[in-house]
């Protein structure tokens, strides 16, 4: 009843704009756009224009762009953007199209004229209309600019375009426009449409105000474009409303043109239609009007299906839902409306209500849409009973829901026989289906057959290709046998037949997907058998196969058994293979395989068996054993890795002739030191010269490990010095160790490799130097060379020149000092002397090196010897040849004074020597000479210290002062000097007045400063300054002598200054005031008329505020002021400071006398001094503090003067300090005048003046000062007020909490609730508001809650509702909100626990369809058990696809109510669930209902049968127990069938059982039953049921022995016949195996004379014969003889 009663259309809000943040306003025809049911677009406009693009399948997420074009308009397919706008002095407009997704600009262009409407009119083509034509805009085209289409008619000037449509073909296109009615009828909208045809190039101007294309295919025809147009005119006072369906084409071939009335209800007759939409899916129109009104017709027929009203406010766009085949629109309250067709009520819709047979069967049929399955069956049975077989099977092939397409269908078009030169009408049904859709399984096996039958294998091909074919194990058959394994494979995997793909897989060999796919599946293939087949037929494939397997989780097959399995036929290579790929994990459980691998291929190959090894990846094996097998097979090394005992390794490791070299020294690398130096050891043993180099290697690469001393040990112990030599001469770069290399050099001697030997000791670092040296002396080696290395290097040049002298090596003695190292030279001479060498010797050997010889060294050594006289016509030469080398003119200076040859003359006129040098060496002989070379070389120190020693005090003060050197003068004056008095004597009274250098006496001056001797420098001074010395007037001395007598002499300060007048005032004084002298400071200061310096003292220093005052007055000079104003500033005497100020005019202070005031308090001096500071200063600082100071004397006249006068004023500052120290009346009107809306509404609150301030709160439209006042208002009771203000606070999300929770602290919940109730009327209320509200209904008024959440459920935060009601246990507002959450689970659990409140059936089945967990849905099925049983079977028929049902049967069993549900069961019972079959089948027997028990298990196979049927063999009633004898007959109990049968006489069921079994055994206790009971014809009757059972020789003695003989003779006579058939059958195939056998003999009889007859031949030709087949072989040996002879 229900489905005929609902409606065929199905509306839906899909989604609100004004939820999604568009402004109502904004909600028209020219700002929002949508070509298609995906996006929508809204143009906002204001102070800043955006453009909003919602996609409807995303619509929470808007994106909002800012935008300043005037249109733009969506493509119906992509997320491509068209932006038209007119650019200010430029004509026409700008088009622009974007990609949003690749953010890409695809085309732009400057239109000549003003486009008024565009639309896409395909998905790359935009339509442009204007004022005068058409244009269509092709993006994808090469060319950018539009293509005029076709000029406007007349018809539609002066209209508004609202429509452009182009048809699917691009043939046609319409254009409407609607214009105000007539002037009788005003409110009627006119509407124009021009129709165009771009073949013709004609237009056709009618009256209509919507239009829309489309393509039908008429009577068989092509699809032809079709259009369909309504109008509603007026015409003479009459109004006519009309739909029109007519077929565009040339005229006269048109066959389609219909009309309808449209009717409109009286209340809507000024309505008129604002769009139309076609749903191709349906066949349908759906025609839209302003007011809202939906018109729904037939396409074909123009018959009206369906009208409604969709929306209470005008609709002013729509566009086509084209998946779903329904409409979207957009009223002007944002409502997004989404139209469909009900597909569960459209055909008994049409059918009851509008009995409309024909109509009815059209739209299921088109639409394939359910309710016309009854129409349609009757409808096929009249045809094909009429033998209109093609139009049957046309039928049958298009019936909607494929309620024909069964099985019984394709049996009846069978039967029908084909008619000559027709198409059966099976091939027809075929043929319709596979025109227009796919066949069912059912289908395509049956097809298939005829298809193979008639061997057109290829269309079979194509139609699986174009997915035509439905697959299933049996269409996979019939692929499987025509050898087509590919396509049967991919058949078999889609149908999911896991047995055949594993087939079709191992057939194709293709192992690596059979591997992959039995993972997936589960599938278990018998793989010993395919493995075994593969094995003989491709070995290479049964590899892959076994390697597969392996990698199963769980092999199938035992890894050892299939490694047997290769290696049973001796396929080594095979098994290796696979090994190697199973073994690759390196697990240890694989051990004994690890083994076996090696072992097979150590016996058969040895190489394979070393790669193994040598890839290192198998670790588990048996070592022990795989090393002897790697010794017997020659594989030295591999031996020797695997070995763990010392002895089998030196067994092994002598065959170094079979081991590589450098894996055998690898190899030691992992021993121990001892074992690697017993191997070493034997390898020597055995044979020294062959393994010499591998023990070096060894040594070299593990020295680190072994140490170089056991190596050594064991060289030397061998007596190897070669290996010791070619040993150390690798490791000595390597090692530091002393003893390694002098080793290495007694080595390199031994061996004779002496230039090894001076190579070591020349570039060596480590060797001992004494050993080297003895060794080298004691070995006599004839190059003497190392032996130098070694001495040279290491300070032994004396042994090396004793050794040399008495080896009579006089020749290597002068290499060295003149070839290595002149620079030991003086060594060498020093040992010759000492060795008492010839002098003549010696001189010569000097003199060979000459200028190489160091000098000094040379001099030193022999001047130790007291030679020194032997050198002098050595150095004269050096002088002559032009040396200045001071070391030769030091010891030439030497001689001259050692000799007293004229040394004054030489100490003063020789450049070259050093004077520090020669002055020591004089000093002990002569001071003065001493103090000349000095002097001369400047020796400071050494000058002082002489003179010191020798009381030579005048010498020295007359040096220093000439010296005047700072750092002399600081050294000799320090307190360390024990002879400064008698140099500072001298200095005094003889050094200093000889002394006439400025510079010098400057100098003298400084050191008795930086001396701090006071009293000496004033002595000095006065004896300099005031005794009428040339240095009297001197500006510095001057300055210097105050300067001093102010830091050590204070008495005579006053003198000086009287007594002196050029010294520097200013800077004296400041030294005064340092030292606290502020009497002669201020003195100073006076007498250089320094007055502000002056008084500074008195002020900063004296302290003395009134004698600065009185020497202010006496001198009245500005600057005098000013410095005692800042004075009384600082001491806080802030009037006296601001007097004096105004004397001085000063105004550069004025901050500090600002701070000052303020501190003090003191406005009313500040606003005088303030007023002269703004005659000279220009700051705002001044003119703001100005202002402040008269706020603060309150004088309000003065200021309101001064602010509305010209300042630079801060008044905000101003005001906001006024308002914090609570001068609120100043405040005020400062904020006035500013204008501070925001600070005056806060002051005015201060004031209590709520009407002015809610006023001025008003203006400043501030959310912080809208709170301010607001909450005042409350706080006063003013809730009018209040109310007010809060309007404009709660649009703010943000804020809205904060008011919410400061009326409810106060307790004044009904007025925040009228608050809010206010606020969900403005425009911008947001979801905060509407959320809010429910919370305050749910707290405080909750029978007012439900109400507010249906009407405002999309704008509520659902989320914060539920934890509300929650708390205050609201459950069935909670339940709404749950399912509006899309919380189902929740919502039902609500409805379970509180069903005296919340539960509702139809919501609760609603619900439940819905939940996610299936827990929940057991919940409610127990609930409804408990309380709702009348309702429990509805509750399952809903939730049938979503339960377990073993889990419900449980349930219902255990609560002892499963005929409750026995509707429920049946409805399942499609399942074949065991324990829904046990269920029913309980039921059923309870019911003894036994034809549909039988229907039961006949149909559903799985349940306990053999269970069933112990039950059922005990029933009372014959049937069921028929039934058991059915159920064990199906499970292979032939016994316990037959004996229920014979138990109740059914003795054919027991003959067609015993037949079935195919027991021999059976069959004959059958046969003698029958006998026993008596029953001769059942006894005939078996013996033909079970004739292949039964022996000739039973039945004969059965029956002769009971007189049966005549019952039995149809039995023996056919007997008789089939044996001597057999038998004629086995002679024939006996003598053609004799005849097979005769002509084998024959042909080999003749091939054995062939042979015979080229064995004679070889005799004279020595050619081999002819191998069987009787083809030559040249190339191979004749047998017996060897090789071919060679000619």
């Amino acid at each position: 009843m229900a489905a005929v009663t609902a409606a065929p259309i199905a509306l839906r809000e899909a989604l609100n704009l004004q939820n999604l943040g568009v402004q109502p306003g904004t909600i028209t025809f020219t700002n929002v756009t949508m070509e298609s049911d995906k996006y929508i677009c809204v143009r906002e406009t204001g102070a800043q224009n955006q453009l909003i693009i919602i996609d409807t399948a995303n619509p929470a997420a808007p994106e909002k762009r800012p935008i300043k074009a005037d249109s733009a308009i969506m493509n119906p397919g992509s997320k491509v953007m068209a932006l038209k706008a007119a650019v200010p002095g430029v004509e026409g407009d700008n088009l622009q199209i974007f990609n949003l997704d690749t953010k890409t600009k695809l085309k732009s262009m400057q239109f000549a004229e003003p486009v008024v409407f565009w639309k896409w009119v395909s998905a790359t083509k935009l339509g442009l209309v204007t004022a005068t034509a058409v244009y269509h805009w092709d993006i994808d085209a090469a060319a950018g600019d539009p293509v005029k289409v076709f000029d406007r008619a007349a018809n539609l000037e002066a209209t508004q375009i609202i429509s452009y449509r182009v048809d699917p073909t691009e043939k046609w296109c319409v254009l409407v426009g609607i214009a105000p009615g007539a002037p009788e009828r005003p409110q009627l909208v006119k509407g124009f449409m021009q129709l165009y045809s771009m073949e013709q190039s004609r237009s056709q101007a009618l009256e209509a105000h919507a239009a829309a294309f489309t393509t039908l295919s008429l009577g068989g025809k092509p699809a032809a474009p079709v259009i369909s147009f309504a109008q509603k005119t007026l015409a003479n006072g009459q109004v006519v409303s009309k739909l029109h369906v007519i077929e565009l084409g040339q005229p006269g071939q048109t066959s389609l043109k219909k009309s309808a009335e449209l009717f409109f209800p009286p209340e809507f007759a000024d309505d008129f239609p604002v769009s139309m939409q076609i749903s191709d899916k349906y066949g349908l129109v759906y025609v839209i009007t302003k007011l809202g009104l939906l018109f729904v017709y037939d396409l074909e027929s123009a018959t009206a299906v369906y009208r409604t009203r969709i929306s209470a406010d005008p609709i002013f766009l729509a566009a086509p839902a084209l998946t779903s085949g329904g409409f979207t629109a957009i009223n002007r309250r944002g409502q997004v409306l989404l139209g469909t067709v009900n597909e569960e009520a459209m055909v008994p819709f049409v059918s009851q209500q509008l009995q409309n047979l024909d109509l009815a069967m059209a739209l299921a049929r088109r639409g394939n849409l359910p309710g016309a399955e009854g129409l349609i069956v009757q409808q096929f049975q009249r045809l094909y009973a009429g033998g209109q077989y093609k139009e049957a099977a046309e039928l049958a092939a298009e019936s909607p829901q494929g309620v024909l397409r069964t099985k019984e269908t394709i049996e009846s078009f069978k039967r029908v026989p084909a008619q000559p030169g027709q198409t059966s009408p099976l091939l027809v049904y075929f043929g319709t289906i596979l025109t227009k859709s796919a066949l069912n399984p059912l289908e395509s096996v049956e097809l298939g057959r005829l298809v193979i039958a008639q061997n057109k294998k290829q269309l079979l091909d194509n139609w699986w290709k174009d997915g035509k074919l439905a697959a299933s194990e049996e269409l996979g058959d019939l692929f499987k046998g025509v050898q087509d394994w590919d396509t049967a494979q991919a058949i078999y995997q889609q149908a999911g037949s896991s047995g055949k793909v594993v087939e079709a897989l191992a057939a194709k060999g293709d192992f690596e997907q059979l591997a992959q796919y039995t993972r997936s599946s589960g599938a278990s293939p018998d793989y010993l058998f395919l493995l075994q087949r593969l094995m003989i037929d491709n070995p290479d494939a049964a590899v892959n196969l076994a390697k597969m397997v392996a990698k199963q989780p769980g092999p199938p097959l035992d890894l050892n058994t299939m490694a047997d399995l290769f290696l049973q036929r001796n396929m080594v290579r095979e098994a290796t293979a696979l090994l190697l790929d199973v073994l690759q994990d390196n697990d240890p459980k694989h051990a004994v395989l690890q083994t076996k691998l090696l072992e097979i291929n150590l016996v058969t190959n040895p190489q394979v068996a070393d790669a193994i090894l040598a890839n290192g990846t198998l670790t588990h094996y048996d070592r022990p054993r795989v090393a002897q097998l790697c010794e017997k097979a020659g594989l030295y090394m591999r031996a020797l890795q695997h070995y763990t005992d010392l002895s089998d390794i030196k067994r092994v490791i002598v065959n170094t002739h079979a081991i590589e070299p450098q894996a055998l020294v690898e190899y030691f690398g992992t021993l121990s030191a001892e074992w690697a130096l017993e191997c070493l050891k034997v390898l020597l043993e055995t044979n020294m010269q062959q393994n010499l180099q591998i023990v070096v290697n060894v040594a070299k690469e593990y020295t680190e490990q072994l140490t170089a001393e056991k190596i050594i040990e064991l060289l030397e112990a061998h007596k190897s010095y070669h290996g010791l030599y070619f040993y150390l001469g690798a490791h000595i770069a390597f090692s530091e160790n002393p003893e390694v290399h002098y080793k290495y050099i007694e080595a390199a001697a031994k061996t004779g490799q002496l230039k090894e030997v001076e190579r070591a000791t020349r570039e060596s670092n480590f060797y001992p130097p004494d050993r080297v040296k003895t060794f080298l002396m004691e070995a006599n080696l004839p190059d003497a060379r190392p032996l130098i290395n070694v001495c040279d290097r290491f300070d032994m040049v004396q042994d090396l020149t004793l050794y040399l002298y008495q080896k009579n090596m006089y020749r290597y003695i002068e290499g060295y000092v003149q070839k290595v190292n002149p620079q030991k030279a003086p060594q060498v001479v020093g040992a010759l002397l000492d060795a008492e060498a010839d002098d003549t010797f010696i001189n010569n050997l000097i003199l060979s090196v000459r200028s190489l010889i160091p000098v000094e060294s040379l001099v030193a050594e022999v001047e130790a010897r007291n030679k020194l006289k032997m050198l002098n016509p050595f150095l004269e030469q050096l002088v002559s040849e032009g040396s200045k080398d001071p070391q030769v003119h030091n010891a030439l200076g030497k001689i001259i004074i050692d000799t007293n040859n004229n040394p004054e003359h030489f100490l003063t006129t020789n450049p070259y020597y050093d004077s520090l040098v020669v002055g020591k060496f004089a000093e002990k002989r002569d001071p003065s000479l001493a103090c000349v070379a000095y002097k001369r070389g400047q020796c400071d120190e050494a000058l002082v210290e002489c003179t010191n020693k020798n009381a030579m005090f005048k010498l020295q003060a007359r040096y220093i002062v000439e010296r005047s050197d700072a750092d002399l003068w600081l050294s000799v004056l320090g307190d360390e000097n024990k002879f400064r008095r008698q140099l500072v004597d001298q200095v005094v009274s003889t050094a200093l007045p000889e002394c006439k250098n400025p510079e010098s006496v400057s100098v003298a001056v400084k050191a008795f400063m930086q001396a701090d001797l006071q009293a000496e420098l004033i002595e000095l001074l006065e004896k300099i300054v005031l005794n009428n010395s040339s240095f009297s007037n001197n500006h510095n001395l001057q300055n210097l002598l105050i300067i001093t007598a102010i830091k050590a002499d204070k008495s005579r300060v006053k003198d000086y200054i009287h007594r002196l007048d050029n010294f520097d005032g200013p800077a004296v004084g400041e030294i005064a005031v340092g030292y606290e002298l502020f009497e002669e400071a201020f003195e100073i200061y006076k007498k250089f008329g320094l007055k502000q310096q002056a008084i500074k003292v008195v002020l900063d220093h004296m302290e003395d505020l009134d004698r600065a005052h009185e020497f202010a007055t006496k001198v009245d000079e500005p600057v005098v002021w000013s410095e005692l104003a800042n004075s009384y500033l600082e001491h806080a005497q802030v009037g006296e400071a601001i007097a004096a100020y105004l004397r001085a005019a000063d105004t550069s202070k004025y901050n500090e006398v600002i701070a000052k005031a303020n501190e003090a308090g003191q406005h009313d001096d500040l606003a005088k001094y303030l007023l002269m500071v703004r005659k000279k200063v220009k700051d705002p600082k001044v003119d703001t503090e100005l202002v402040y100071a008269y706020a603060k004397n309150k004088d309000l006249g003065p200021l309101e003067e001064f602010i509305t006068g010209s300042h630079l004023a801060n008044l905000q500052a101003v005001g906001d300090r006024c308002f914090e120290e609570g001068l609120y009346e100043a405040a005020r009107v400062i904020y006035a005048r500013i204008p501070n809306y925001g600070r005056l509404a806060s002051t005015l609150v201060r004031l209590h003046q709520f009407q002015a301030a809610v006023d001025a709160a008003r203006k400043a439209n501030s959310p912080r000062t809208w709170k301010e006042v607001a909450y005042a208002c409350v706080e006063e009771g003013e809730f009018k007020l209040a109310q007010l203000c809060g309007l404009h606070i709660i649009i703010n999300a943000d804020d809205l909490m904060e008011v919410s929770d400061f009326y409810q602290s106060r307790g004044h919940f009904e007025e925040l609730i009228t608050l809010l109730e206010s606020g969900i009327g403005l425009e911008r209320a947001h979801m905060g508001i509407f959320t809010e509200l429910g919370v305050l209904y749910a707290k405080y008024r909750p029978e007012r809650l439900m109400e507010h959440l249906k009407l405002f459920s999309t704008r509520l935060n659902v989320p914060q509702l539920i934890r509300v009601c929650e708390e205050l246990e609201l459950w069935k507002e909670l339940t709404f909100l749950y399912i509006a959450y899309d919380e189902y689970d929740n919502a039902l659990m609500v409805m379970i626990t509180h069903s005296p409140l919340a539960w509702e059936h139809v919501q609760f089945k609603d619900v439940a369809v819905k939940v996610k967990a299936a827990e929940t849905l057991y919940k409610g099925i127990s609930f409804y058990l408990e309380e709702h049983p009348d309702l429990l079977n509805d509750l399952l028929k809903v939730v049938e696809s979503r339960v377990d049902h073993s889990r419900v049967v449980d349930i219902m069993r255990r609560a002892q109510q499963l005929p409750l549900v026995k509707d429920y069961l049946l409805a399942v019972q499609k399942n074949n669930l065991g324990a829904v079959n046990e269920a029913v089948n309980e039921l059923l027997i309870e019911e003894e209902d036994y034809q549909a028990l039988r229907d039961s298990i006949t149909t559903y196979d799985n349940f306990d049968q053999l269970a069933l049927a112990g039950r059922l063999e005990k029933h009372e009633l014959m049937e069921f127990r028929r039934i058991a004898a059915f159920i064990y007959k199906r499970n292979l109990k032939w016994r316990k069938a037959v004996a229920l049968a014979k138990t109740d006489k059914l003795y054919k069921d027991a003959m067609e059982t015993a037949a079935q079994s195919a027991d021999r055994e059976i069959a004959e206790d059958l046969l003698r039953f029958f006998v026993a009971e008596g029953q001769r014809e059942c006894f005939a009757a078996c013996l033909y049921t079970c004739y292949d059972l039964i022996k000739p020789d039973v039945a004969l003695e059965v029956a002769w022995t009971n007189g049966l003989m005549d019952s039995i003779m149809p039995f023996l006579i056919q007997t008789l016949k089939d044996y001597t058939g057999k038998v004629d059958t086995l002679m024939h195939e006996r003598r053609e195996a004799q005849e097979a056998r005769n002509s084998e003999e024959a042909a080999a009889k003749e091939q054995e004379q062939a042979a015979n007859a080229y064995l004679h031949l070889n005799s004279y030709l020595a050619l081999p014969a002819p191998d069987a087949s009787g083809a030559a072989s040249y190339g191979g040996a004749a047998p017996g003889y060897g090789m071919a002879p060679q000619f």
